[in-house]
């Protein structure tokens, strides 16, 4: 899905639809943000979910190789499953009557940022990127590992 820019948010995003629908003890969809239109995001979140759906359960905090870049030439050719911090868990978690979806941010990063993530632990990259001010919108950021 494709959701352009808004009042709450002054870029694109892109979500997953149906990702989880065969797997009910892991319902997750995930969105990504961009600074511009870009439909190979979608085509990014299709590869995704499929292997989701047909190789590895995904989950928060995991970590995939789109095995291109994120957008343009970009460094960033990973990307790390995180919890929506912008909008908190109101976005995050959907309840219903048969239990509960989480909506989560695939954010690309880099394959140094992969490897810190590894070696250090999920919680040690998320404090480098706040540390650091992420700059998620921008396909051309240094890698902060």
């Amino acid at each position: 899905m494709e959701f352009p820019p808004s009042k709450k948010h002054d870029f694109w995003i892109y979500a997953t639809l149906g990702m989880s629908t065969d797997n009910p003890a892991n319902l997750i969809e995930l969105h990504v943000f961009s600074h511009k239109q870009d439909s190979t995001l979608i085509e990014l979140l299709t590869i995704t979910a499929s292997f989701h759906r047909n190789d590895t359960t995904l989950g928060l905090h995991h970590t995939v190789n789109f095995g291109q870049p994120w957008q343009d030439d970009s460094t960033c050719s990973f990307g790390f499953i995180s919890l929506p911090y912008m909008d908190g868990e109101a976005l995050e978690i959907f309840n219903f009557e048969n239990g509960h979806l989480h909506n989560l941010w695939l954010m690309p990063i880099t394959e140094s940022e992969r490897d810190y993530k590894i070696e250090n632990g999920w919680d040690a990259l998320e404090q480098r990127f706040e540390d650091c001010g992420l700059d998620y919108l921008n396909p051309q950021r240094a890698s902060y590992a």
